[in-house]
C-alpha cells in the first residue's frame, strides 16, 4: 500500500497541473475535480484532484484517506470544477448502508476507483458486497458535493 500511495502522490501532482490548463481542464474536469481542504487541527492545506460520479444534483466522492475527516456536513469548501474555481456544500456519510451504497454506484461508474479500492465484481458485473463492506470497515466515507 505504501508504494501505491507514493505513486498516487506523483499522479496527483501531475493531474493538479493538468486541471489548471485552459481548455484541457474542461475535458478532464468531466471526471476529476480539485478539492481545497484545510486541516482542522494543523491548518495544513490539501489540494486534491479526485474522481467524482454524478448522482442527481450532487457529485459523489469516495475516499478512505484521513484528509477527509477534516470535512463535516454543512461545510462549504473551495473546488475547481470544469476548469473554474467554485464553492461547494459538503455532506459527509460514514454509516455503513450509505457508504456501501455510494461505493457501489461509484465503482460501477469508475473501474479505476474500484481497482484502487480493491472492489471486485461478481459474474453479473455487480460490485461484491463483501468488498464494499471491507472498504467501509477500513474507514471509507463518502462526500456529497453540491456545487454553487
Amino acid at each position: 500500500m505504501a508504494e501505491k500511495l507514493k505513486m498516487q502522490g506523483l499522479v496527483n501532482r501531475i493531474v493538479r497541473v493538468l486541471l489548471w490548463v485552459p481548455g484541457l481542464s474542461r475535458v478532464i474536469g468531466r471526471q476529476l475535480i480539485t478539492l481545497y481542504v484545510v486541516g482542522r487541527k494543523t491548518g495544513r492545506r490539501y489540494v486534491l484532484p479526485l474522481a467524482y460520479t454524478h448522482q442527481d444534483d450532487e457529485l459523489l466522492i469516495g475516499t478512505p484517506f484521513a484528509w477527509a475527516r477534516n470535512l463535516r456536513t454543512g461545510d462549504v469548501i473551495q473546488v475547481r470544477y470544469l476548469g473554474r474555481p467554485r464553492s461547494a456544500d459538503v455532506r459527509v456519510a460514514t454509516d455503513e448502508p450509505t457508504v456501501t451504497a455510494a461505493y457501489d454506484v461509484i465503482a460501477r461508474h469508475n473501474k479505476n476507483f474500484a481497482g484502487f479500492n480493491e472492489i471486485g465484481f461478481d459474474e453479473s458485473g455487480n460490485p461484491r458486497p463483501e468488498d464494499l463492506h471491507r472498504a467501509w470497515a477500513e474507514g471509507a466515507r463518502v462526500l456529497y458535493l453540491t456545487i454553487h
